[in-house]
C-alpha cells in the first residue's frame, strides 16, 4: 500500500509537470479529504459520476463507503489517470473525456445519478467551462442530487453569477488541515421551487 501510495504521487507530480492547470496541485488528495467529501455519500445514494479521480482517492473513498463499482461512472481527461481507473475499477465505467463535454454523454443507460463528486480545479478554469460542467453534471442527477466540489482558496469556487443563472445554492460542508494543501468542500443543489402566490385568492381574502 505504502508502495503505491509512493508510485501515485510520483505520477500525480509528473501530471501537473506536464500540465498544471489541469491538475493543479503536486499531490493527490489526501485520505482526510477524500473522507470529507463523500461523508454525506452511501450505498443508498445511488449511482455516482466522479469528476476528474486522478489516482482514484475520492474513489476509493466511496467504495469504502460501499458505494458498488458498477455504480460509478469516472470521467478522466488524463490518459494515464483513466487506464490506470480502467484496470484498478473493471466494475466502473471509465470515460476518458473532457468533463466540460459531460452533457453530451448517456450515463447509466439514461437512469440518473444521485451525486456527483468532483476532483477538479475549477479555480483554475473559464466560467464557461465551470457553467458546461455544472450545466452537465445537474442534467444527469435527480432533482435531489448534490454536487460536492473541494477547493483550496477560501470562498465558494463556483461565482455567484453561475449559480443565479443554474439556480443553485452552495454550502460549505466542512474543511481539513490534514491535506496538502488545506482544503474546504461544498456542496452544491438545486433551489427549491416555491408554488407562485395564489393571487387571486390573496386578493379574494382581502
Amino acid at each position: 500500500m505504502k508502495q503505491q501510495h509512493i508510485s501515485e504521487t510520483f505520477g500525480f507530480f509528473q501530471a501537473w509537470l506536464r500540465d498544471p492547470l489541469r491538475v493543479a496541485s503536486i499531490a493527490p488528495s489526501g485520505r482526510a479529504l477524500a473522507s470529507l467529501i463523500t461523508s454525506e455519500i452511501s450505498r443508498e445514494t445511488g449511482r455516482i459520476i466522479e469528476l476528474g479521480p486522478g489516482t482514484g482517492a475520492f474513489t476509493r473513498a466511496l467504495i469504502a463507503r460501499g458505494v458498488r463499482q458498477e455504480d460509478l461512472v469516472l470521467i478522466e481527461f488524463g490518459a494515464a489517470f483513466a487506464a490506470t481507473l480502467q484496470s484498478r475499477y473493471p466494475g466502473a465505467c471509465t470515460l476518458r473525456m473532457d468533463a466540460a463535454r459531460l452533457r453530451t454523454v448517456e450515463l447509466f443507460e439514461g437512469r440518473p445519478a444521485g451525486a456527483t463528486v468532483s476532483g477538479l480545479p475549477l479555480l483554475s478554469m473559464s466560467a464557461r467551462k465551470v457553467f458546461a460542467i455544472l450545466t452537465g453534471a445537474f442534467s444527469k442527477m435527480r432533482p435531489d442530487g448534490a454536487f460536492y466540489q473541494f477547493t483550496y482558496g477560501p470562498r465558494c469556487p463556483v461565482p455567484g453569477s453561475i449559480l443565479d443563472r443554474l439556480g443553485l445554492e452552495a454550502e460549505r460542508i466542512g474543511g481539513t488541515l490534514a491535506n496538502l494543501p488545506p482544503a474546504a468542500v461544498y456542496r452544491f443543489r438545486l433551489q427549491e421551487r416555491r408554488p407562485p402566490r395564489d393571487r387571486t385568492r390573496g386578493e379574494a381574502q382581502a
